[in-house]
């Protein structure tokens, strides 16, 4: 579904990404693990449009997207949960859902995707009418999370979702993504820093180091290996 050859990217003159290469399959959960500052989000962020790439190619179903601005991108399915918990705070909950809900495509299911949402978080449809700012901020992630599944993407980046939270809401955060991509056949490229939940519910993860891909394989494989685990993740 996402296919990422050699990218490359960064800010002024500091390059953050060095020749990235990395696919998410449909219908799984790919992670991109590693320490801080390594250049996960600049990645998500590059894949989208947000950060200008400066070199390498992105194809989404197959299509070169490399150089589309990030709403078209949206338009196709490819939406990102940027990093912290982005709400309209003065907006109510039900008002920032209709926010995400802009592409053509997503306009239709309106209604469809808002019982989706609260299908998967009923604490946004009890507090729909309740301004967005006076939630905690588990339920700011779940919204943040629900408006960006009203724009009906085929495949949803998420940059660390649980940052923040308590252990409890943790668990509930990645039910809730595993329930996304069960339920509502969203593809999921997942950027996290809870190394172990992670390799739980991935099928195929990637490991990054200093702005390059250090190693890969199926979550069973980097899970096991007490080396990648070590040198790159920090277990």
């Amino acid at each position: 579904m996402l296919k990422v050859i050699d990218l490359e990217s960064g800010y002024g003159p500091m390059q953050v990404l060095w020749k990235v290469s990395l696919e998410a399959q449909a219908g799984t959960i790919t992670a991109l693990l590693g320490p801080n500052g390594v250049g996960k989000s600049t990645t998500l962020m590059t894949i989208l449009g947000s950060v200008k790439p400066w070199g390498g190619t992105i194809e989404f179903k197959s299509q070169n997207v490399t150089t589309l601005p990030s709403h078209k991108k949206v338009a196709l399915g490819l939406t990102l949960v940027p990093e912290g918990k982005h709400i309209f705070p003065s907006m109510t909950v039900h008002e920032n859902l209709m926010m995400g809900a802009y592409p053509k495509r997503a306009q239709a299911l309106m209604e469809e995707s808002r019982q989706l949402v609260y299908s998967l978080f009923p604490v946004l449809k009890a507090r729909s009418g309740q301004q967005a700012g006076t939630l905690s901020g588990g339920e700011q992630q779940m919204l943040t999370i629900g408006r960006a599944l009203m724009s009906r993407p085929e495949l949803l980046m998420l940059d660390e979702p649980s940052q923040g939270l308590a252990p409890k809401l943790v668990g509930e955060v990645f039910e809730t993504i595993e329930k996304i991509r069960n339920e509502m056949g969203v593809s999921i490229l997942l950027v996290e820093q809870n190394v172990d939940i992670s390799l739980e519910v991935s099928k195929y993860v990637y490991v990054m180091h200093e702005g390059t891909i250090k190693a890969e394989g199926p979550a069973e494989k980097i899970k096991d290996s007490a080396d990648i685990r070590q040198a790159y993740l920090g277990l």
